[in-house]
């Protein structure tokens, strides 16, 4: 038996985490900007019937379909900029939990008619 651990190998590679940083900022992305899409619809005529993607639902239906592109847009430009790095993981959980957490106060009307 050796008591030598695996960490202190030399060589050791460690896997890059800049796809799984990528996932989670783009998420917060995307979450915040269901919420700015939400309001800019509430807001603004022109926004709201260039939202209107199926009328039963009205504007949210864009609402929600343009967060999505934009989420996904988000997420495969950071993977291919991240995917093989190791970025600051703390940093970019905290920029996604800020995102999600301003993208939920902005979801609350009394806080959304404030725009």
């Amino acid at each position: 038996m050796s008591n030598q651990s695996t960490s202190s190998v030399p060589h050791a590679k460690l896997n890059p985490n800049g796809a799984g940083a990528a996932a989670v900022l783009a998420a917060g992305i995307g979450s915040f900007l269901v919420a700015v899409f939400a309001i800019l619809a509430d807001k603004v005529a022109s926004i709201k019937s260039l939202m209107n993607f199926y009328k039963p639902t009205g504007p949210l239906s864009g609402v929600t379909t343009c967060a999505i592109i934009v989420w996904l847009a988000a997420w495969a430009l950071l993977h291919w900029r991240w995917s093989w790095r190791n970025v600051a993981v703390g940093r970019v959980t905290a920029a996604a939990f800020i995102l999600l957490f301003l993208g939920l106060l902005l979801t609350f009307p009394p806080l959304a008619d404030l725009f």
